[in-house]
C-alpha cells in the first residue's frame, strides 16, 4: 500500500473537511465568510449558500461583537493576536436558538507571508454547559439554607412555623395543619415525618376531598375479597401501608360524616378493620391532618364530630398566607426560577427587578402555588435571559401590560418599537450607561442590542 504525500492531502482536503465533526470557517481580512464545511452548517442552521460573502457577526458571538468598532467595523482581534485558543462562546442559531462552543482560530498566510485571513474551529459543547449548569445549581441547593425541609422563606412569621413543626415533629401526637389552599400543608406534613423518630418508615398521603365516601372507606381501612361488587381481592388499607410510619390525611374537613365515625374509633383503639371483615387489625400510625376549611364553623354546622375535632386538634399548626409574608417573595422567587432553570432549556438567568416588583405588588389569592404556577408561565412566555414583566401571567401584571412584545421577538409596529425604545432606555439607566450589561439585562446579545438602538435611532450614550 502506497504512503500518502502532502500532495494526496492537499487533493482531497475538502473530503477531509467534510467528514470533520467540528465546525470549520474561513474569513477574509474583513471578517466576511468564505467557506463553512458541513459540520458548520448543522451547527448553525445555515447552508453555506446563505453566509458566503456576510461577516461573520451574522452568527451574534459576543467574540465576534467584541472585535465591531463603534461605527459596526470590524476591527477583529484574531489578526492582532495570531491565534485563539480554546475560548468559550456563544452564537445564535438561524432558527434563534444559541449554541455553546469551544472555539480555536489562527491566521492564515500566504506564500509571502501576508496575512489573508483566520481559520477557526468550533466544537458544539452545549451538553456539556447544560450539565456544568445543572451541577452548578444543584450545588447552591444544597449549600444554601433559607428554610426549613422544602418549606422556604426567612420571615418572622416562616420563622415560628419552623419552630413549631420541629417541636411537633419530636412529639407522636396528631398535628392538624391549617392555611389557605396552596400555602405548602403537604409539605410541612412531609417535613414533621422526616424530622421525626419514624422518618425511615413510610409517608402515606391521601386525599379526603378527592374520593366518594365508599372507596374512601376501603382506601383507608382496606377490604376482604367480595366485600362489594367490583373487590375481586382483598385490599390492604392506607393505615395498614402506613404502620410504623406517619399518614397524613390532607382536606379532612372534607371528609363524609359516615368515615368520621370510623376514623375515631380507630384514632381511640389503634386498630383497623377492613370493609367487609370484623377483625380488628392493630396499626401504629401518627396521623397528620390538613384542611383549608374552618373546622370550628363545621361543627357549629354539625359537619364534622367535636370529638374526632378534638382528638386530631392536639397540636395545630397554621401556615401563614404569602401576602402576609411577602418580604419571602425574592427568595421564593429565585428559589423557583432556578429549579425551573435546571429542568429547562430556555436559556433563562434570572427575574429583572421590574418583574420581582409587579410580583410583590400582587395580592396572591392562590399563594405559593400561585407564584410557581405563575414563574411556569413565564418559562414558556420568556425568549431567554431576564424574565420581563411582560413575561408574567397578564392576571398578574394586567391585561394591555402582559401584551407588549418580548424582548426576543421581532416587529410589532409603532407599539412595538415604542416598547423596545422603553426597554432599552431602562436597561441603559439601570446599568449606568454599559451596553453589555444591559443587553445581558434584556437577554439578548450586543449584536442583537446595537442593531435595535440603531434601528430607533438611539445615541451610543443611550
Amino acid at each position: 500500500m502506497a504512503d500518502i504525500t502532502p500532495k494526496d492531502v492537499a487533493r482531497y482536503w475538502h473530503s477531509v473537511v467534510d467528514t470533520m465533526a467540528e465546525g470549520l470557517f474561513i474569513v477574509d481580512t474583513k471578517g466576511k465568510v468564505v467557506f463553512v464545511n458541513p459540520a458548520a452548517e448543522r451547527i448553525t442552521g445555515y447552508r453555506q449558500q446563505e453566509v458566503l460573502g456576510r461577516s461573520c457577526t451574522v452568527f451574534e458571538s459576543e467574540t465576534c461583537l467584541a472585535c465591531q468598532d463603534q461605527e459596526g467595523q470590524m476591527a477583529c482581534g484574531l489578526f492582532e493576536k495570531g491565534r485563539v485558543v480554546d475560548r468559550r462562546c456563544t452564537i445564535t442559531r438561524k432558527d434563534g436558538s444559541r449554541v455553546h462552543l469551544l472555539k480555536n482560530a489562527r491566521v492564515l498566510h500566504d506564500e509571502l507571508g501576508q496575512v489573508i485571513g483566520g481559520v477557526e474551529t468550533l466544537s458544539d459543547i452545549t451538553p456539556l454547559v447544560e450539565r456544568e449548569r445543572q451541577i452548578s445549581g444543584l450545588r447552591r441547593h444544597l449549600t444554601r439554607s433559607y428554610g426549613y425541609e422544602g418549606l422556604i422563606g426567612q420571615s418572622p412569621v416562616m420563622r415560628q412555623v419552623y419552630q413549631l413543626l420541629e417541636a411537633a415533629a419530636a412529639s407522636s401526637a396528631p398535628v392538624v395543619i391549617l392555611g389557605a389552599s396552596g400555602t405548602g400543608k403537604e409539605l410541612a406534613a412531609a417535613a414533621i415525618h422526616r424530622r421525626s423518630p419514624r422518618a425511615q418508615k413510610p409517608f402515606i398521603k391521601v386525599n379526603c376531598a378527592a374520593l366518594n365516601p365508599s372507596l374512601l372507606e376501603s382506601e383507608l381501612f382496606g377490604h376482604e375479597k367480595g366485600a362489594f361488587t367490583g373487590a375481586e381481592k382483598s385490599r390492604t388499607g392506607r393505615f395498614e401501608a402506613a404502620s410504623g410510619g406517619s399518614l397524613f390525611l390532607d382536606e379532612i374537613g372534607d371528609l363524609p360524616a359516615e368515615v368520621q365515625v370510623k376514623l375515631l374509633r380507630v384514632l381511640q383503639e389503634g386498630e383497623v378493620e377492613r370493609v367487609g371483615s370484623n377483625q380488628p387489625i392493630k396499626v401504629d400510625v401518627r396521623i397528620i391532618t390538613a384542611t383549608n376549611r374552618d373546622l370550628n364553623q363545621l361543627m357549629e354546622q354539625g359537619r364534622f364530630r367535636q370529638d374526632l375535632f378534638y382528638r386530631i386538634n392536639v397540636i395545630p399548626i397554621s401556615l401563614p398566607p404569602l401576602a402576609e409574608r411577602k418580604e419571602d417573595i425574592p427568595l421564593l422567587t429565585r428559589n423557583f426560577v432556578e429549579s425551573t432553570a435546571l429542568g429547562s432549556d430556555r436559556g433563562i438567568t434570572g427575574i429583572s427587578p421590574a418583574a420581582l416588583d409587579r410580583l410583590l405588588a400582587h395580592s396572591w389569592p392562590g399563594n405559593v402555588r400561585e407564584l410557581i404556577n405563575a414563574i411556569e408561565y413565564a418559562f414558556v412566555t420568556c425568549p431567554g435571559g431576564e424574565i420581563l414583566p411582560q413575561h408574567l401571567p397578564p392576571g398578574i401584571v394586567g391585561e394591555n401590560y402582559a401584551c407588549l412584545p418580548q424582548s426576543g421577538a421581532a416587529g410589532g409596529g409603532q407599539a412595538g418599537d415604542e416598547a423596545m425604545r422603553r426597554e432599552i432606555v431602562e436597561a441603559l439607566e439601570a446599568t449606568g450607561g454599559h451596553k453589555a450589561q444591559a443587553a445581558a439585562r434584556l437577554g439578548i446579545s450586543r449584536v442583537t442590542f446595537w442593531k435595535r438602538m440603531k434601528k430607533l435611532g438611539l445615541t451610543s450614550e443611550g
